[in-house]
């Protein structure tokens, strides 16, 4: 599987561990929720980054008051049609604040990562049936959105009497 960080493919500095296995003491290691909340105290003490990867149906506000001890949340993509994982990333930044890696994990497609950074995801592991090097393609392919997110860019509607504001994200009409 291949991780796109930054619109870039990337070598991933992250393990993850599984329920009762050690941690190490060098290096980013991701745990499960459930060791996070059983751990928090020790884990977060760490003199390395530290990441949890959320279950599917955990809600954002569980993490409220987590986001500031954490380097990077794993949120999973279990199936294409499960939307969830959208509106986790939006509350993970938007109400939340959290300005660590934010990393779409599971079924993660091409069509998906446009979207998926709108809301705030910055990093994908790639699971997509075309090259990953060509799936960063997507990311330049909607020119014009009819809606904000937390990518800032501006909607369709407030270009209306502008129109080369539309193509602020780099394309041309």
């Amino acid at each position: 599987m291949a991780l796109i960080k930054d619109r870039e493919l990337s070598e991933d500095g992250w393990l993850y561990i599984a329920d009762g296995a050690s941690v190490p003491a060098e290096g980013g290691a991701i745990v499960p929720l459930k060791r996070w909340r059983a751990e928090r105290e020790q884990l977060s003490g760490r003199n390395a980054p530290i990441g949890v990867r959320l279950d599917p149906d955990t809600e954002a506000e569980s993490l409220s008051e987590d986001v500031a001890r954490l380097d990077l949340i794993a949120v999973p993509f279990d199936q294409f049609k499960d939307g969830r994982g959208y509106s986790t990333a939006r509350l993970l930044r938007e109400r939340f604040g959290f300005t660590g890696e934010l990393r779409a994990v599971g079924n993660v497609l091409r069509d998906q990562l446009a979207f998926l950074e709108r809301c705030g995801f910055d990093s994908f592991e790639y699971a997509g049936g075309t090259a990953a090097a060509e799936a960063l393609e997507a990311f330049d392919e909607i020119g014009v959105v009819y809606q904000t997110a937390t990518d800032r860019r501006q909607s369709a509607a407030s270009t209306r009497n502008h129109p080369s504001r539309a193509f602020s994200n780099g394309t041309s009409g």
